[in-house]
């Protein structure tokens, strides 16, 4: 006869196999992730890379776009070109904090290009200067080249200003997972601010606009006759005819003096 004992055996043997390798597993797995952590330095240094390139391409490109748009209805006066060097301060300051944040991820971080935070960001970093150059060769205005010039221009700057708040997005992914912190407060920060600058910029469309609602140009004043007016001109027609009627004729009197 075969003991209980002998029967059961091999299936403790199996479950003590399968628990030693789920041990070892996860030993191997804290392991792993322990290696991809950051260290405090390397921390410390990500997030002064993430600081220095949200000022650039998170705030301040976005604040010389605005700016410069500003200047559209301003045309050819002093404010309009207090707006232009604003506004080229500005990019190139953003442009300088771009390329220390370039900088940066060249010396300290490893540049394996190995995902879309390190593409992008690698992308950008080129990008940033040809519009920079491209802004310097601006033709005179007046010129053919000009039209082509503000539409490159435009559409360039609005691309890199789209693309550069879409990679830090993923740079805060890229920070979560490397450093296992919360990211949520950052994330809701950064988009109310990309709300207020959309409304500002929508609302950049609509200000004069707006601002027109409330008045009546003197062609539209001389245009439209209103009801009130029309009822008081009617009435003194109606009172002047009524005068002419009892006035005496000057025939009338004539004939009176005749046969006197």
């Amino acid at each position: 006869m075969v003991s209980g004992r002998s029967i059961h055996a091999p299936f403790a043997q199996f479950s003590t196999s399968s628990l030693d390798d789920e041990e070892a597993y996860k030993a191997f797995d804290h392991k792993h992730i322990q290696h991809d952590l950051l260290s405090p330095k390397m921390t410390f240094e990500v997030i002064v890379h993430g600081f220095v390139l949200w000022a650039s391409l998170g705030f301040l490109m976005p604040i010389g776009t605005l700016i410069i748009r500003m200047s559209n209805r301003e045309e050819r006066t002093p404010k309009a070109r207090i707006y232009f060097y604003v506004h080229l301060v500005i990019q190139m300051l953003s442009l300088v904090l771009a390329t220390t944040g370039a900088i940066m991820s060249v010396k300290t971080f490893e540049n394996s290009f190995n995902n879309n935070h390190q593409r992008i960001g690698l992308a950008l970093y080129g990008a940033i200067w040809v519009q920079a150059i491209l802004g310097f060769f601006r033709p005179k205005r007046g010129s053919k080249k000009r039209s082509i010039w503000y539409f490159l221009h435009w559409i360039y700057g609005t691309i890199i200003c789209i693309v550069g708040i879409l990679n830090i997005y993923t740079g805060l992914e890229a920070y979560k997972k490397r450093t296992q912190r919360s990211v949520t407060l950052w994330t809701v920060v950064f988009t109310a601010q990309i709300c207020i600058l959309a409304f500002f910029y929508l609302l950049q469309e609509k200000w004069d606009y707006m601002k027109k609602q409330g008045v009546i140009s003197a062609g539209e004043d001389i245009g439209q006759i209103k009801p009130s007016d029309q009822e008081s001109s009617d009435n003194q027609s109606v009172n002047n005819d009524k005068e002419l009627w009892r006035q005496p004729c000057s025939k009338t009197n004539a004939l009176k003096n005749l046969f006197k």
